[in-house]
């Protein structure tokens, strides 16, 4: 399998248009062996042309061990990944990747989940209602979608034996989605499983908790964030095990500053969405800035992700 610690070499096996703007592509053994499990809801780190690294929701079914599946939206703002993916990318290429991790997964519950995909967010939902459905459990999907020709995988889930289990919803065909008539039934029992453009996210997320949805059944996971407004001002934060004391500069993030002076945090994203990077915070009071923590976990202020977020207090100390 050609497999170093967490990551492994694998082969383009297929790429393929899957709509306006977003192409799809297959991973497989470079040995032809079976790759390793997953559940859905798992990403997967790819080392993108350019020495960059994205993560990438796997979209095929997690009973599937000869494949990985992925599908890249080409984005206008690219930092570099989407436009390299589109660019740089072709069949049977060489390319490495991580091993799959799961932030996003399903939790175990009776009652039927809602799934809520809004148009490249499509790719983790697909993988849930393909374990959903293997195992029997009934579900409830809705895609939204600016059009058709912009929803990548109708045709597969068209001729999926779930079909009737999703609903399309195509901004040019049927308007907006009312989010407070899909998210009425807020009964205790009851998930909700969303990805999406952080604004259709922002959405769904703030109507449900409007509605009565409490934050342990809201199942989420964003693909980017916005740069936060400003650059905040200095600070300190001190290691626990050492106290040491590390000045972080303003516009500096903290892993970069502790960087500098050989303290490793392992980062990956470095946008505050993938947790890789999740710290504990044993003093003082974070400025949370990232996309990957619950309200109430940010409430609790005993854990940040330091990618992205900073202080409001003079002095952090962390668990390092």
């Amino acid at each position: 399998m050609n497999m170093t610690d967490s990551t492994l070499m694998v082969r383009v096996g297929k790429r393929r248009v899957e709509a306006d703007g977003i192409v799809g592509f297959e991973f497989v053994d470079v040995d032809g062996r079976d790759l390793p499990p997953f559940d859905a809801g798992a990403h997967i780190d790819v080392y993108v042309p350019g020495a960059l690294v994205r993560q990438y929701s796997l979209c095929n079914a997690p009973s599937e061990r000869h494949r990985y599946q992925i599908a890249v939206l080409r984005d206008p703002e690219s930092r570099g990944g989407s436009r390299s993916m589109h660019d740089a990318v072709r069949e049977g290429d060489a390319i490495r990747i991580g091993v799959p991790r799961n932030h996003f997964p399903l939790a175990q519950h009776g009652a039927k989940p809602l799934l809520l995909a809004g148009g490249i967010g499509v790719t983790p939902i697909l993988c849930m209602a393909e374990q959903l459905a293997a195992s029997g459990a009934a579900f409830e999907m809705h895609y939204c979608a600016r059009s058709r020709s912009r929803a990548a995988f109708v045709e597969r889930i068209d001729a999926s034996p779930w079909a009737a289990s999703v609903q399309y919803h195509f901004d040019d065909e049927h308007g907006l989605v009312d989010l407070k008539a899909l998210l009425a039934d807020a009964n205790g029992q009851r998930h909700l499983y969303v990805c999406g453009p952080q604004g259709f996210m922002n959405a769904v997320l703030d109507t449900a908790r409007a509605l009565g949805w409490t934050d342990g059944r809201l199942h989420y996971e964003y693909f980017a964030a916005t740069p936060p407004a400003g650059d905040g001002e200095s600070f300190d934060v001190r290691l626990a095990s050492s106290g040491r004391v590390v000045t972080i500069p303003a516009g500096c993030p903290v892993t970069q500053a502790l960087a500098k002076e050989g303290i490793d945090v392992p980062v990956s994203c470095e946008q505050g969405i993938c947790g890789t990077c999740i710290t504990r915070v044993l003093e003082g009071e974070p400025d949370h800035r990232d996309l990957f923590l619950s309200p109430e976990e940010q409430a609790r202020n005993d854990q940040f992700l330091p990618c992205c977020s900073r202080a409001k207090s003079k002095v952090l100390v962390l668990d390092l």
